[in-house]
């Protein structure tokens, strides 16, 4: 066990018996199901530790379905389990000035899990929420599968450890106080940081911290705060970091002052992933006004210098002479034809002579990944050992790549894991980081490298293209098989579960390795809630010559517009209203509550004028279960309204969305996440896309790539926090994406009369003039406040 030598605070850790579904039992140490077992760490103050050591209704359908896998076991499931064995290396110190500090082993993206934690830590150690100080974990190699940040699993798998670290150290302290105050620790009350006896006297956690260290680590057992007392989890609270945020205070990777660690930028070439093979004006690159280094990477030409407009500058200046990429020459529509070349075959529907087909392929194209923080990293090679500051989902397998890749010993790599401002899953790879470090070994001083808004949308990891195919079965009112089929460009799983043994596996030749990450993660997300009779559920993968990722929700948005979509057409085969044919055929009471709230508060099924409807969609995945209505504009004057340097298109005017992820920790916070995964969804189905064009991707920026903007954002948002359904939190980060994206796509198909088949909607239309690839970014600006309005 780590003892974090140089620290100061009690350290616990929680260790109950579990069952099969992951939750605690009564065991061999007479553990409850509220009792667990945890340690208090040696060390100077209090530190504490826990030990997680692996110790619905009915529906109207007549035709039932058997539960999917992602029922019995999901994705969250298998990363929870992964965590368990390294949970007692996660500390708490409560500190001699009556705080408690945590360096939280995930990444801090914008999702808002720094104060979600917080709050855990404050209700079950009874202590002020200001005075809870939770911070980045740098990479800690020992915790092996319980440093990755992805699948919405932060809360999941990280709210029973720290929930009980937090009881064995409020424990710790009432037993020292009770020694302090000469009475029992029943009589004690432990309230805002300090612990009263029932004669008036009291004492704080910061007079405790010493007193209730231990010199050794020992195990201990722990009850947890029940349910009913919590007066923290469960309310609405504005983020910790929010006001650092709105006035600049909170600091990201370019934002941080390393000594000597110059700004640095990256020329690339003008074919997706091509490679450098010569520089033919170097010297005139050096002799620009503050230029100071200039160096051929695997990946481009790098530039540092005293400033970024300097950097950009020379980037500019350049002259390299190139390789061109692998998908050099080609566009959307060849790639296109080899995903459909890929397609599995589509198992035939039982013959039944009275049954309808209804069928539908879907295509969806290439869309960016890119987060308002670009891609950035601090790296410092020097004297055999390296440095590494950046924004890391995955960072021990950064950390081990990176040595691999310098010729150092893991040891001597240190990586530091800073806040980002998104991710949406491109910070599951280390991208910058490993650039930086090889840019720093070149030039043999410590860079500052920042991915310039081109580099994002040219090179950096996109969704991929798939395609999707629906075929079902209707008899009357009653469906007999569902069968989807998904395919799609290679999305790289080559992070792993976040460390070297899992990415080594997922990179095994040929792509089998890869596939098998990408089959499993697609079987253990994916689930039709309804009761269609037979159905089945298939993913294919293809050409990994792309840089691909993760985006927000993986697979879901996608599958789950497609059979949505279907799931429309099915309703009126069956002459049933969407609503209604949703409701006698899920089978799962959560999705249906959630279903009913939303056309409910939604009021679904109001006359509304000829060219706008209502489109409603749910989903199930991570936990958790949501439904969202939403109203659709896509009259003449709407959708060819003018505005300046802008692409209108149909707009989506009303939005109510309704969530359960069990237990929510931060009401105001999961609120603010779906509002988030609502306009990912409006720019999925309306306008988001990347344009491959004769090898390259055309977008260059965010005023050529079509994020959802205050013009296409709905004027009524409503999400509703639905109350608490479990006793614990379910995955909130990316559940808003699949069932906007879906409900957006139904009221499109209902207000138009046709359902769209390809995605973004607006994919065909090239409304944008491209930027020039050489040079690769656009001019420093000098004028910006002439552009404002």
């Amino acid at each position: 066990m780590s003892q974090h030598s140089g620290t100061t605070g009690l350290t616990t850790s929680p260790a109950p018996p579990i069952d099969e579904t992951g939750q605690p039992t009564e065991g061999a140490d007479g553990v409850s199901r509220r009792g667990f077992l945890g340690f208090v760490v040696a060390g100077a103050t209090l530190m504490a530790a826990a030990d997680l050591a692996l110790t619905e209704a009915p529906a109207e359908a007549a035709i039932p379905t058997i539960p999917s896998i992602p029922e019995l076991y999901d994705l969250n499931d298998l990363l929870t389990h992964a965590a368990l064995p390294t949970s007692n290396l996660i500390t708490i110190n409560v500190n001699e000035d009556g705080t408690a500090s945590f360096a939280l082993p995930r990444a801090e993206v914008g999702q808002g899990i720094t104060t979600s934690t917080a709050m855990i830590i404050a209700e079950e150690l009874e202590l002020p929420l200001d005075k809870v100080n939770v911070t980045l974990s740098p990479a800690r190699p020992e915790l092996l599968f319980n440093q990755l940040t992805g699948g919405s699993n932060t809360t999941i798998s990280t709210y029973t450890p720290i929930r009980v670290a937090a009881a064995i150290a409020k424990m710790e302290l009432l037993k020292a106080a009770a020694i302090l105050l000469g009475d029992t620790i029943g009589n004690l009350v432990a309230k805002g940081g300090v612990i009263e006896a029932p004669d008036g006297s009291s004492v704080t956690y910061g007079e405790l911290a010493r007193k209730a260290a231990s010199p050794t680590t020992k195990k201990v057992k722990v009850d947890l705060k029940p349910d009913a007392g919590f007066a923290l989890v469960g309310t609405p609270q504005n983020r910790i970091d929010a006001l650092d945020a709105v006035t600049g205070k909170k600091e990201y990777t370019t934002d941080l002052q390393i000594p000597d660690a110059l700004p640095t930028m990256v020329c690339r070439a003008p074919t997706l992933n091509g490679v450098p093979l010569a520089i033919e004006n170097k010297a005139e690159v050096l002799a620009l006004e503050g230029v100071t280094d200039v160096a051929l990477i695997d990946t481009g030409v790098a530039v540092r210098a005293e400033t970024f407009g300097q950097a950009i500058d020379g980037v500019r200046a350049l002259k390299v002479r190139w390789l061109d990429g692998p998908v050099a020459g080609e566009s959307d529509q060849d790639v296109l034809k080899k995903v459909r070349k890929a397609e599995l075959p589509m198992p035939a529907l039982p013959k039944n002579p009275l049954a309808h087909t209804v069928s539908a392929d879907f295509t969806f194209w290439f869309r960016s990944n890119s987060a308002m923080d670009t891609n950035s990293a601090i790296a410092d090679v020097r004297g055999g050992k390296a440095t590494i500051w950046a924004g890391l989902k995955s960072p021990i397998i950064a950390q081990q790549k990176i040595a691999k890749e310098l010729g150092l010993k893991q040891a001597d790599v240190e990586v530091n894991v800073v806040q980002s401002g998104g991710s949406f899953g491109r910070r599951l790879f280390y991208d910058a980081a490993l650039e930086a470090a090889k840019i720093s070994k070149a030039m043999g001083k410590p860079v500052k490298l920042m991915w310039h808004r081109a580099d994002d949308a040219r090179v950096g990891r996109a969704h991929p293209m798939a395609t999707s195919r629906v075929r079902a079965s209707l008899l009357g009112k009653e469906v007999l098989v569902f069968h989807q089929s998904h395919t799609s460009i290679e999305t790289d799983f080559r992070h792993g579960l976040g460390e070297v043994i899992t990415a080594n596996a997922a990179d095994l030749p040929a792509g089998a390795g890869n596939l098998g990450f990408a089959e499993t993660i697609f079987t253990l997300t994916q689930e039709v809630p309804y009761n269609f009779g037979v159905v089945l559920q298939t993913l294919a993968e293809t050409d990994p010559r792309f840089n691909t990722g993760s985006m927000r929700n993986i697979y879901s948005p996608d599958v789950r517009a497609a059979n949505e979509l279907v799931v429309d057409m099915l309703a009126k085969e069956a002459g049933l209203d969407p609503y209604e044919f949703r409701r006698k055929m899920l089978r799962i009471k959560k999705v249906k509550a959630v279903l009913d709230k939303v056309a409910e508060e939604g009021e679904w099924g109001r006359s509304m004028p000829a060219g706008t409807a209502q489109g409603i969609a749910i989903h199930k995945e991570y936990k958790g279960v949501s439904a969202c209505l939403v109203e659709i504009d896509c009259r003449p004057e709407t959708v060819n309204r003018k505005i300046y340097d802008a692409v209108s298109g149909p707009r989506v005017t009303k939005v109510t969305f309704a969530i359960d992820v069990g237990l929510p920790i931060n009401p105001r916070g999961l609120e603010a996440q779906m509002q988030g995964g609502i306009t990912d969804g409006i720019a999925l189905a309306l306008t988001s896309s990347l344009h491959l064009r004769d090898g390259h991707f055309m977008e260059a920026s965010w005023d050529n790539y079509f994020y959802t903007r205050q013009w296409n954002a709905p004027p009524e948002v409503n999400v509703i926090v639905m109350p608490a359904s479990s006793d614990q939190p379910g995955g909130a980060g990316e559940a808003g994406v699949a069932a906007s994206f879906a409900a957006v796509a139904c009221a499109y198909a209902r207000a138009t009369g046709k359902v769209p088949t390809e995605f973004p909607i607006n994919h065909g239309e090239i409304s944008f003039e491209e930027k020039p690839r050489v040079p690769p970014v656009p001019e420093s600006p000098t004028d910006g406040l002439d552009h404002t309005y």
